[in-house]
């Protein structure tokens, strides 16, 4: 019966390690697949801010509070709704100039602005700066339907990765087998066009036509497993 036990073990752990090596020594071929779709934005988001210095911190603070309501006023008055504008930092910060020997302090504050309708965009910008705002930060396109433009791309990527493995099997006078292990290494990127915070002087002059729209680049990336038989 001992002998038995000890048979069946030592048969169990060879077919193990023959199935392990099996496993090991299954021929593959490994590649990646990159799927792209461009897409024309539909909206956009405008993070702007305002921004006072001076000697005093209840000068400061009064100074932006006066025109983070102004702002926020003509928001309103351009009947943008609620929801799509929104107060994202607020700071008053006190600074020591070695130069000049004296505090002084500052107040900023952002809102982040959802605009739907991209014809208005000028408009909006140069309400935005007559109502007190002297710091753009920057835009960001973006598009509702990003959902599915990814799925697109994911099969494009996919389909990219096969056609390479077609490739190489044939290059190698065998043939593909079934995928064996996906791996998805997308992650969703937003293009944001180059802009630097930017102040700007009340005077400031600004072109009415200021956007240039482009396209995002939704991108997919995929790495494939393939059997080769």
């Amino acid at each position: 019966m001992k002998k038995l036990a000890v048979f069946a073990v030592a048969l169990f752990m060879a077919t193990v390690t023959t199935n392990a090596q099996e496993m090991k020594t299954q021929p593959q071929i490994i590649v990646s697949g990159e799927g792209k779709i461009k897409v024309t934005p539909d909206y956009v988001i405008i993070n702007v801010g305002v921004e006072n210095t001076g000697d005093q911190a209840a000068d400061v603070k009064k100074k932006n509070d006066i025109a983070i309501d102004a702002v926020i006023k003509y928001l309103k008055k351009a009947k943008l709704p609620e929801s799509d504008f929104q107060t994202k930092q607020v700071q008053l910060n006190k600074t020591y100039d070695y130069e000049k020997k004296k505090h002084y302090f500052t107040a900023s504050q952002t809102i982040s602005i959802t605009l739907k309708d991209l014809s208005k965009y000028d408009t909006m910008m140069l309400g935005l700066v007559d109502s007190g705002i002297n710091v753009i930060n920057g835009v960001d396109f973006r598009s509702t339907k990003v959902a599915e433009y990814e799925s697109q791309a994911r099969v494009k990527a996919v389909q990219n990765a096969k056609a390479k493995a077609q490739d190489y099997a044939g290059a190698l006078n065998q043939k593909m087998g079934k995928a064996i292990l996906v791996s998805d290494n997308s992650s969703t990127y937003y293009p944001r066009p180059y802009m630097a915070a930017m102040k700007m002087s009340a005077d400031t002059e600004m072109s009415r036509e200021t956007l240039a729209i482009g396209e995002i680049e939704v991108t997919a990336n995929v790495t494939i497993n393939y059997a080769l038989d």
